[in-house]
């Protein structure tokens, strides 16, 4: 066994980012990056980052609470030249910065990618975006919904002849986040080979195309756009594939596969079917999925959402319930994966919190923690890294520096 894994350090031990991210797509890049044991030093205006102002006496405020856990809080004012020139200080302390500011901000004053990595040539510096830095998309306004409408995801979205709708999750904003630490960890990778730092850039529209695959599948196979199929497979080649009812509540069920379906049809008492003409293979049955999910339906509905499933998991069909947020705040298997904790919050106040999707067999992820306070680590943050007294700080804070 190695030293390092002796030590039971977590992946990213060692690494110090400073996390200049805002809302959800930059935020949650730091948060993965501080779960995987990563220094993560929130860096917000003297005012407070956009999510922090907007919520902050109510249960809204889960988002921020959600995405800036597990960091280290210090203000600084980048509109400022003093606030600048900490900045291009702290870099030649820090392995990452991450931001997510429309592009060109950052190159407005002077502390863009290329002028940070001529301070300090091993740092990676990972910028999230919209549309990306270049493109001739890249100046426009971007947040989950528009990023969505700009990639097609509400297209696809909802049943034919009815208006498009947007994804319920933002799943923009997360995709991104996902994709600019998978950068960073990649560059970090890199760096360790060749100790050359990086300028990252990754669209959230970029991020949220590989998802839409089976929808280009469909375009290609149909030479146009594809119709919205609502909750059938997107190419309508696979059937069952729906939401079906029961007596209690609705079910996902799709065989993919022709044993799925012989499986399912015995579990419906219907083995026969296996043998129909009109559902003896998948290209017969989406070309009758109408009726096959009026097969399918006449099954669920007489029976229990829990009775389908259970009836189904024995079957091995895939199978699932559809289950309400509050089922899945209080799953007992991600309570049990260790995906989901209780988290005091403050005036006997608890919230579910989401940890990390990412597992390791020697190390568990870090417990999860409340973020900071506004400017918290000032103090401490800017006289390790930059020597400054608590003076020094005050006097920033008072010149509206920090």
């Amino acid at each position: 066994m190695s030293d390092f894994a002796a030590t039971n350090l977590q992946p990213l031990d060692g690494v110090t980012v400073l996390d200049l991210g805002q809302v959800f797509n930059g935020p949650y890049c730091g948060y993965l990056l501080a779960m995987a044991g990563a220094r993560v030093i929130k860096v917000e205006s003297p005012s407070g980052e956009m999510l922090r102002k907007a919520n902050t006496v109510s249960n809204e405020d889960y988002p921020f609470i959600a995405f800036n856990g597990n960091k280290e809080a210090i203000t600084l004012n980048l509109k400022s030249s003093k606030g600048q020139s900490l900045l291009r200080q702290l870099v030649q302390k820090v392995d990452v910065l991450v931001e997510n500011f429309k592009p060109g901000t950052m190159q407005k004053f002077g502390i863009d990618g290329r002028e940070l990595t001529e301070i300090n040539p091993q740092l990676i510096y990972a910028a999230g975006s919209g549309y990306g830095q270049h493109g001739p998309n890249a100046h426009y306004l971007a947040m989950d919904v528009t990023v969505q409408a700009m990639s097609g995801v509400v297209a696809i979205t909802g049943r034919d002849g009815e208006a498009p709708l947007k994804s319920g999750p933002a799943l923009c904003d997360a995709l991104g986040g996902v994709h600019l630490y998978g950068a960073i960890t990649s560059a970090l990778f890199r760096r360790e080979r060749t100790g050359r730092g990086a300028i990252i850039d990754v669209a959230m529209q970029d991020s949220v195309i590989a998802s839409l695959c089976s929808a280009i599948s469909a375009y290609y196979q149909l030479g146009s756009n594809p119709p919205r199929t609502g909750n059938h497979h997107q190419a309508r080649k696979v059937s069952p594939y729906n939401i079906y009812s029961t007596r209690d509540g609705f079910v996902a069920i799709i065989c993919h596969r022709e044993n799925h379906w012989r499986r399912l049809a015995v579990a419906m008492g219907r083995p026969e079917l296996s043998e129909d003409q009109s559902f003896s293979d998948m290209h017969a049955r989406s070309g009758n999925m109408d009726q096959t999910d009026a097969v399918v339906s006449q099954w669920t509905q007489l029976r229990t959402t829990q009775d389908v499933f259970e009836t189904c998991q024995r079957a091995e069909v895939p199978c699932a319930p559809v289950r309400t947020l509050e089922d899945v705040i209080h799953d007992p298997h991600l309570i049990d994966r260790g995906m989901l904790q209780n988290v005091p919050i403050g005036d006997d106040r608890s919230m579910m919190l989401f940890t990390t999707p990412l597992r390791f067999d020697d190390v568990s992820p870090p417990s999860v923690t409340v973020p900071k306070e506004l400017g918290e680590d000032n103090v401490g943050v800017y006289g390790e890294f930059l020597g400054l007294t608590e003076t020094q700080v005050e006097d920033l804070k008072a010149s509206g520096v920090l």
